[in-house]
Parts: C-alpha cells; structure tokens; sequence
C-alpha cells in the first residue's frame, strides 16, 4: 500500500521538504567557516620595563632636591620618585629632611601618603 504524503512515503508533503532542506543546509559548513579558530595567544601583552631608580643619594640629585623640590608646589613620596628618579624609601627619608630644615610644610598627614608643599614666610 503507497500513501501519498504520509509517514511511510518516500515523497513527504511541502512543510516537511522545507524542514528537511533546512536541516541539509545547516549540517554541511561553508567554505568561508575556514575550519577551527585559531587558539587565543595570551603572551601578547605588554610588558613595562622596571624602572632603576637610586637607592642612595648622589651629588647631582642631592643639590637638585634642596634646589627644585622646594618650589614644587605638591611634594610627596610619589612625585619625588617620579620626578628625581629616588627610591620610595629614599624619597620618604628627603622629605623628613626638607621638613626638618623648614623648606616644605605638611598638608595632609596620613598612614599611607603625607603630602606636602613648599614653605612660604607667610606663616608668624
């Protein structure tokens, strides 16, 4: 017995045809899909370079500190590092000595960061 268009027919109504054609078309890959991506490269980052700064105080930079960092209008640890190239402790130990000699004042005291500026003959 052949049904037209039934389940055991070799030749299945339109809808049918529609889906089958659509399942052929999404089971073969293109040719644009070119294969396998290629694997994420995480090497490619940028790596900064460490940066040498001085561990002890030398002639220049000991007569630019008491020369230039004066009329900095903001001095703390981090510029002084930035800008004269010390080390974070070393930059610490010149600021107690600038403050000592009374050529920088505090601004801001805290555990982390003391800012500081320069020292005017404004203050009796």
């Amino acid at each position: 017995m052949f049904m037209l268009g039934g389940a055991t027919s070799p030749i299945a109504p339109p809808y049918v045809m529609k889906k089958r054609a659509k399942k052929d078309v999404a089971a073969k890959p293109s040719s644009s899909s070119g294969g396998k991506k290629a694997k994420k490269k995480w090497s490619a980052k940028k790596v900064k370079d460490k940066s040498h700064h001085l561990v002890v105080l030398d002639e220049p930079t000991y007569n630019r500190l008491f020369k230039e960092v004066p009329t900095y209008k903001l001095i703390s640890q981090s510029v002084l590092c930035d800008r004269l190239k010390l080390n974070g402790s070393l930059a610490r130990i010149a600021i107690r000595e600038l403050e000592a000699q009374g050529l920088i004042k505090p601004i801001s005291r805290h555990h982390a960061q003391i800012i500081y500026t320069r020292a005017t003959g404004d203050e009796k």
